[in-house]
């Protein structure tokens, strides 16, 4: 008689998972259970498509990277012509990340750009769009425009995105404290949810993050929800991923220790700790 024994793999529950590189939906489904996923779909293969549609029937929202802040150069809009001659719109390259350049969000150049961009999007089926550079408002600020003028702007440039694909979430990422200029509550009622990087640590450096939350907990209590990405692991503590992890649980949000790199290439193996710290 044959015996056939079948290996069960235990997945892991985990609040959040952010990845934009090498990415392998097949190893998520495999290994992990995030309640929410964030993903440049623009990298996916047709084997991703299949697991991208299993995660969603197991629960994870999808949500789709997009940069609106910063035009990239590996994209297929960018025009090499643009280095020499660039568009009015166009800024200057960002000095930590190459191939990245600044732009006047509020141009409808660029703004039409952004919505042909959301269209291909959407052919992936996604839950969401997770926006990116949403600070840039502060850089244009202190480059030439009155603060006013850029973070209405930005405000002004969401709701159009909101109203563009109003059955989707709309997460940005970062910029916070933009909210010291919704006055009419514009922001908050084209948002879904935050993300937040960088909140209660950097690496193995412990942040004061009390002026942050005062924006986050007020975005949060306007019923939104919250993904933090720390960049953390792997850490020369234990400590400090059991402290992000209970620090998310404590005030609600869905925490990510992503690897130190901060290049979002891989999964970081800190997510294994969920298993053994959520809820002590």
């Amino acid at each position: 008689m044959i015996l056939i024994y079948t290996l069960s793999i235990e997945k892991i529950n985990v609040p959040f998972i952010y990845q934009l590189q090498n990415i392998d939906l097949q190893k998520i489904y495999t290994f992990y259970t995030p309640k929410f996923l964030v993903i440049d779909v623009f990298y996916l293969n047709d084997k991703d498509k299949v697991y991208l549609k299993k995660l969603q029937k197991d629960g994870t929202k999808i949500l789709a990277y997009l940069s609106i802040g910063e035009a990239e150069s590996y994209r297929d809009y960018w025009k090499d012509a643009w280095k020499k001659n660039p568009p009015k719109w166009l800024g200057k390259e960002n000095k930590y990340w190459k191939g990245n350049y600044k732009v006047k969000y509020w141009y409808s150049e660029w703004k039409n750009i952004v919505f042909k961009t959301i269209d291909k999007i959407l052919s992936y089926n996604i839950d969401g769009l997770y926006l990116d550079l949403i600070d840039s408002y502060k850089y244009w600020s202190e480059n030439g425009y009155e603060i006013m003028f850029t973070a209405n702007e930005m405000i002004r440039f969401l709701s159009e995105i909101k109203e563009k694909v109003n059955n989707l979430l709309i997460v940005p990422q970062n910029g916070e404290d933009i909210i010291d200029f919704d006055f009419n509550n514009l922001y908050i009622k084209s948002i879904d949810g935050i993300g937040i990087e960088t909140l209660f640590f950097y690496k193995n450096r412990k942040l004061k993050s009390e002026k942050r939350l005062t924006y986050i907990l007020k975005i949060q209590n306007s019923e939104k929800f919250v993904l933090v990405t720390d960049y953390i692991y792997p850490p020369n503590n234990e400590n400090i991923l059991k402290e992000f992890i209970n620090l998310c649980e404590k005030y609600h949000f869905y925490g990510y220790p992503a690897n130190k790199n901060q290049r979002l290439k891989d999964i970081s193996l800190g997510l294994k700790y969920y298993k053994k710290y959520e809820g002590n």
